[in-house]
């Protein structure tokens, strides 16, 4: 009549899969945030030091 239910240490296992899979694709977010965070502060200050006039350039 109805499937047969998963026994509760599949359930289990299932379930402490998907929280590893959770924390896994949380960290690889995290980590990708900061890397394009890291790029776009670097390019904005080599952007900022290289359009800066320097002090012995006349007016």
């Amino acid at each position: 009549m109805y499937p047969a239910a998963p026994d509760s240490t599949a359930i289990a296992q299932l379930h402490d899969h998907a929280r590893r899979e959770a924390r896994r694709l949380r960290r690889e977010a995290v980590n990708e945030f900061w890397c394009k965070a890291a790029r776009l502060m670097a390019h904005q200050v080599r952007r900022l030091t290289h359009s800066t006039p320097t002090t012995t350039q006349k007016a």
